[in-house]
């Protein structure tokens, strides 16, 4: 679209969707320079190229400190120009992804997408959303598996950080010696096998936020230096004896009871005091029954997709023996209960022989003992869950030859 004048440029920029302008630099009523800053202040991804017919060094500069994709001298325009516009629109196309990509990440870790309706759960959204602004210190305190880590990476992309590095680190993976490199980073030489200098997840956390789960495994030794980058924002990589900054903010997330690991001298009260600003109890599966059915929904259409299975819904049934569970893993233990079921389920219907034997009878310990059978069934599955899996084992173990036990799990439809 050809126009002569900026007057005119404007009001095609406000009514349509423009990725790339060419701009002579001498127009009928301004000048391209200024136009391009005028224009980058309103649509920041669109892309200008000026062009002009006395190219000079001020001037270029200028242009590309407005943010100018580039500034050409006329002639030859098609050997020029034709290859800019290339680059130009590349450059569109990409910054276009990464804003798509930018919004879909705040989508997937707004609170919004917290499932679940239940009211222990919506208090705990409640206050992970009066302290996300903020840059106080989090501890969220919980079960295995009640989704600690969704919540402190909500936490983060609703924060003014959320444009920076959220990184975590579960503090149980590592011996002492390791979780304190892998926090702070090492200098070369400062033990066996450390050849080269070592960024820690402080330094790559910048700005943004450390996630640290598990806290309550932190090694007792480890724990004042954490209290140290806590109080004064400062560390010290392992050799090294130059003092380092940082500015992040800390969430932590611990299984365990806090005020016990206290009791025992496992873990020191000034750095808990320092973590637990800000404590959030997030909710057992127990606590929020009635919220099984949206996860296990959710669950099933998130395999369901992966798998590419047309499986739409769950039976009655299942919906009871997954509301019945005990669910010790909390949503994590469900949302692995689903993917097999998922992979097992033949119709397009998750049936509650899709589920796993201890869903689909209830608990074991329940069981009247004169019920041979059901007992039998029991400790069979009992026995393949021992093992894992490994039914020669479990052979062995139960003392029968491995076709007897394939004849069981087929006549009491172990799966």
């Amino acid at each position: 679209m050809d126009v002569s004048s900026i007057k005119a440029a404007k009001q095609i920029l406000e009514n349509q969707s423009i990725d790339i302008v060419l701009c002579d630099v001498k127009l009928a009523d301004g000048n391209g320079v200024d136009f391009t800053k005028e224009i980058k202040g309103k649509y920041s991804n669109i892309e200008i190229i000026l062009l002009t017919a006395y190219g000079n060094i001020p001037d270029g500069v200028q242009a590309i400190k407005n943010g100018a994709f580039d500034y050409i001298v006329k002639g030859d325009d098609n050997d020029k120009i034709i290859p800019l516009l290339s680059r130009a629109s590349e450059k569109v196309s990409l910054l276009n992804k990464v804003k798509r990509l930018e919004t879909q990440l705040g989508k997937k870790f707004n609170f919004d997408s917290v499932i679940g309706n239940s009211q222990p759960l919506l208090d705990a959204i409640q206050l992970a959303k009066k302290v996300a602004p903020t840059d106080a210190a989090v501890l969220l305190a919980g079960e295995t598996g009640t989704g600690k880590e969704v919540f402190a990476q909500a936490i983060h992309y609703n924060s003014l950080r959320s444009n920076q590095p959220f990184v975590a680190l579960n503090c149980s993976a590592f011996s002492k010696e390791l979780l304190e490199s892998e926090l702070f980073g090492h200098k070369a030489g400062s033990f066996t096998g450390a050849t080269k200098d070592k960024k820690g997840l402080v330094e790559e956390a910048k700005d943004g936020t450390l996630f640290l789960d598990e806290i309550g495994e932190m090694p007792l030794e480890l724990q004042p230096k954490l209290l140290r980058l806590l109080e004064n924002g400062t560390y010290i990589r392992v050799g090294d004896t130059k003092e380092q900054k940082a500015n992040l903010r800390i969430i932590a997330a611990s299984n365990r009871n806090m005020q016990q690991e206290i009791a025992n001298g496992q873990f020191r009260s000034d750095l808990y005091y320092r973590v637990a600003v800000f404590s959030i109890e997030l909710p057992s599966l127990h606590e929020r029954i009635k919220d099984i059915p949206l996860l296990a929904k959710h669950f099933l259409d998130l395999y369901a997709a992966k798998t590419n299975k047309n499986i739409r819904s769950i039976s009655n049934e299942a919906i009871t023996a997954l509301k019945n569970g005990e669910w010790k893993g909390n949503v994590r233990e469900l949302k692995n209960v689903m993917e097999r079921a998922v992979i097992l389920e033949e119709s397009n219907t998750i049936t509650l022989q899709s589920l796993p034997f201890d869903l689909q009878h209830g608990k074991c310990n329940d069981l009247p003992a004169f019920h041979l059978a059901t007992v039998e069934q029991c400790h069979i599955q009992k026995m393949l869950q021992y093992t894992n899996g490994n039914k020669a084992e479990a052979a062995r173990l139960l003392n029968i030859g491995l076709a007897t036990l394939y004849r069981k799990i087929e006549e009491y439809g172990l799966k």
